[in-house]
C-alpha cells in the first residue's frame, strides 16, 4: 500500500472521529423530552416529597414521621413488621394531607406483596392524589404512578373489572394530550362487555353530566337506579341529572336521598 492510500485511510478516519464526537446525534426533539422527563423525575421524587413536606409538619407530626422512619431502618427482614410500618407511613401521611407520598409508602407495600389488591390501593391512593392536587407537576406524578399501578393490578387479575374501571377513570379525570379519548373508549368498552354493572353506568353517566349531555346521563343512572335502587353514588348523580333536565321534584327527591 503506497502513502498515498494510507494518509487516505487516515485522513478518513479522523474524519469519521470528528463527524461522530463532535456534533450531537440524539434527535433535539428526542433530547428536550429526555430532559424534561429527568427534570420531572428530580422534582417529584420521594425525598423532594418528603423534604417540601417536612417544612409544612409541625413538631409533633415530626417526631411522629421520624419514629416511624426509624423502626422502618430496624425491621430487617421481617417482612410483617416492614408491612405494617410502611402501612403506617401511607395512612399517616395521608392523614397529615400528603397523599403523594401516601402512595409511594402504599406502591413500597405493593412492590413486596405482589398482589392486585395492593397495587389496586396504591392505584387508588395516587389517584386520589392526583384529583386533589394543587399544581400540575403533583397532579401528573400521581396520575402516571396511578395508571402504572393499576396497570400492575390488571396483570395480576385480568378477569377483574375493578382495576379496569380505575385506571379509565384515571384517564378520563386527567385525559392525556396525544389521546384524550382513552379513558372514555375505555369505559364504553366496560360497558359493552358489563352492559349491567352499577359502577360502570354511574361513571358514564358522571362523564355525560360534565358534558351536558342529558339524556344519556339520564338514560344510564336510570338503568344503574334499576340493578341496585340503594346506590349512594346513583341517587346522587341522579339528583344532578334531574337539575339539568329541569325536573325540580325528581332532583328534590334524589338529593334528600342522596348521602354526601
Amino acid at each position: 500500500m503506497t502513502k498515498a492510500q494510507y494518509a487516505a485511510i487516515f485522513g478518513a478516519a479522523i474524519l469519521f472521529l470528528v463527524l461522530y464526537l463532535g456534533f450531537d446525534r440524539v434527535n433535539p426533539n428526542q433530547r428536550s423530552l429526555e430532559k424534561s422527563r429527568k427534570s420531572n423525575i428530580e422534582s417529584t421524587g420521594i425525598d423532594n416529597l418528603v423534604k417540601e413536606a417536612g417544612e409544612k409538619l409541625d413538631s409533633r407530626q415530626k417526631s411522629l414521621i421520624e419514629a416511624l422512619q426509624m423502626d422502618l431502618s430496624k425491621s430487617g427482614t421481617d417482612t410483617i413488621r416492614k408491612t405494617e410500618l410502611l402501612k403506617s407511613l401511607s395512612g399517616t401521611w395521608y392523614d397529615m394531607g400528603f397523599p403523594a407520598i401516601s402512595g409511594y409508602y402504599a406502591e413500597e407495600i405493593a412492590t413486596m406483596q405482589k398482589t392486585e389488591e395492593s397495587w389496586s390501593m396504591a392505584g387508588t391512593t395516587y389517584a386520589l392524589c392526583a384529583k386533589n392536587a394543587n399544581d400540575d407537576k403533583t397532579r401528573n406524578y400521581c396520575t402516571g404512578r396511578a395508571v402504572k399501578a393499576f396497570e400492575k393490578a390488571i396483570s395480576l387479575a385480568p378477569e377483574k373489572i375493578e382495576p379496569r374501571l380505575n385506571l379509565a377513570i384515571c384517564y378520563t379525570d386527567n385525559p392525556q394530550q396525544d389521546n384524550p379519548m382513552q379513558g372514555i373508549m375505555m369505559l364504553r368498552d366496560l360497558n359493552a362487555r358489563y352492559p349491567d354493572n352499577v359502577a360502570v353506568l354511574n361513571q358514564l353517566g358522571r362523564l355525560a353530566i360534565q358534558t351536558n349531555q342529558t339524556e344519556k346521563a339520564l338514560e344510564r343512572l336510570e338503568k344503574a337506579l334499576s340493578l341496585e335502587p340503594e346506590n349512594n353514588m346513583t341517587l346522587c348523580l341522579l339528583a344532578k341529572a334531574y337539575q339539568m333536565a329541569g325536573k325540580a321534584d325528581l332532583a328534590k327527591e334524589f338529593e334528600l336521598k342522596c348521602v354526601d
